[in-house]
């Protein structure tokens, strides 16, 4: 079968379309066909050779989904036909986050979803929503995951809270999708005022450019008559934290989930003392989490912004694509 792998450290050009064996399923694992996966921000990092607990050579990303073809024995969640996507994290089906189930992280410390086949426990994959397709569910077990633990299980996100959602990448719209389901006003920024009109079309209540506004935590306090916002979801890490403090209101929260603002920066650690904000880090999430989501996703029969499909033999494109910070939501590699 075909799949790629990341052989070395080099960027982009240390990923490899090769062939290798089409793997079997042992006790209580199945085979799947893969039809589509997706990038994360993440993957810039993989293919890098920046993440930590990472092997090589390495079959990359952690999110796709496809159709169950073969099971072992033992297999009792699924059967042979049914349309899935693998979770992120194969062993954390419930409960807290320790250092095993992190160990256990698809594209990263274990190969990826990047092939036309792969194997998974039964405890690491999930039943697709029946409205989506394969290109749809295969945008799910990170972004999505990540923002519903955020907002939702973690932040409790009620109806008539603001939210801060940082830029327009595949979290933040999806956290734009739920907190609009839960009645949030939402706040968004980016650097594209076409990008802010879309997601304005969204849902969203207020836009701020942060090239206009660069300091937008002011215009974030201006627009909720300088009480901040209730929950920000921090994507930019330690070069935007320092921001977000000021926005969030005192008792607020953030959910601290990427670096994509950089690793450095000045942080003013005394808002979060006298401010009495709760910072939470937040990594992807849990089966159960997932299923509580894509009960939420059928019932209000979302659909995930997809920015643009790549072939399979046009991955590195996709990479680079993602690298550019163009996208709106999602890409997808389509097989």
């Amino acid at each position: 079968m075909k799949a790629y792998q990341i052989q070395d450290a080099s960027g982009i050009d240390g990923l490899k379309l090769v062939e290798i064996p089409e793997p079997s399923p042992g006790f209580g694992q199945v085979l799947i066909q893969v039809q589509a996966t997706s990038l994360n921000y993440r993957d810039t990092a993989v293919v890098a050779g920046a993440y930590p607990n990472q092997k090589l050579p390495l079959i990359p990303l952690s999110d796709g989904a496809g159709e169950v073809v073969a099971v072992g024995e033992g297999v009792t969640r699924v059967k042979v036909g049914d349309r899935v996507a693998g979770c992120f994290f194969q062993d954390w089906v419930a409960g807290k986050l320790d250092r095993q189930k992190i160990l256990s992280a698809l594209g990263g410390s274990i190969d990826g979803m990047l092939a036309e086949y792969v194997v998974l426990n039964q405890d690491g994959v999930v039943i697709l929503p029946d409205h989506f397709s394969y290109e749809d569910g295969a945008t799910l077990p990170c972004a999505a995951v990540t923002a519903w633990q955020a907002l939702v299980t973690r932040g409790g996100l009620a109806a008539g809270e603001t939210v801060l959602l940082l830029g327009t990448g595949g979290v933040s719209i999806f956290a734009l999708q739920f907190a609009r389901i839960a009645g949030a006003k939402i706040i968004i920024t980016s650097s594209s005022d076409e990008k802010l009109e879309r997601a304005k079309e969204m849902g969203a209540a207020e836009t701020i450019n942060y090239k206009t506004y660069p300091n937008w935590h002011e215009k974030v306090r201006e627009l909720t008559q300088k009480e901040g916002v209730d929950q920000v979801v921090e994507v930019g890490g330690a070069g935007t934290l320092d921001k977000s403090l000021r926005a969030v209101r005192v008792g607020g929260r953030i959910s601290l989930i990427g670096v994509l603002a950089g690793t450095g920066g000045d942080v003013n650690h005394t808002n979060i003392l006298l401010k009495s904000i709760d910072v939470q880090g937040i990594y992807v999430g849990s089966r159960e989490m997932f299923e509580a989501m894509n009960r939420a996703i059928t019932l209000h029969q979302i659909v995930p912004v997809i920015d643009k499909v790549f072939p399979f033999n046009d991955a590195p494109e996709a990479y680079r694509h993602l690298q550019s910070g163009a996208h709106f939501g999602k890409l997808v590699i389509k097989f």
